[in-house]
């Protein structure tokens, strides 16, 4: 690490040169310049959504999910990203049907 010394470990992913946190606003300067360098669209938001969607398709419980992003409550958390996909609904009703039968 190029901080050396000066380097705080926080634990977190995205930090200063020195391993604090970083403002929002400096996060946001440095991300567009990278973004548009590596010709994505995506806004830094987005990395969130994707994070929370690929953990609940992992089979992360939605309580340790939560806990992750930071919701209030577990509502918002299945509300906003508990959409299953295709293959899991077949599972889901491949098991029920296997039970019914």
């Amino acid at each position: 690490m190029a901080a050396g010394e000066r380097w705080t470990e926080t634990g977190l992913v995205f930090t200063s040169r020195v391993g604090t946190p970083i403002e929002p606003d400096n996060l946001r300067r440095s991300w567009y310049p990278l973004r548009d360098r590596l010709g994505l669209t995506l806004r830094f938001h987005d990395l969130r959504h994707t994070c929370v969607t690929l953990l609940l398709d992992l089979g992360v419980p939605p309580h340790i999910v939560r806990q992750i992003a930071g919701h209030s409550d577990i509502g918002v958390t299945m509300k906003v990203y508990a959409h299953a996909s295709l293959d899991e609904q077949r599972k889901a009703l491949g098991s029920l049907s296997d039970r019914l039968a």
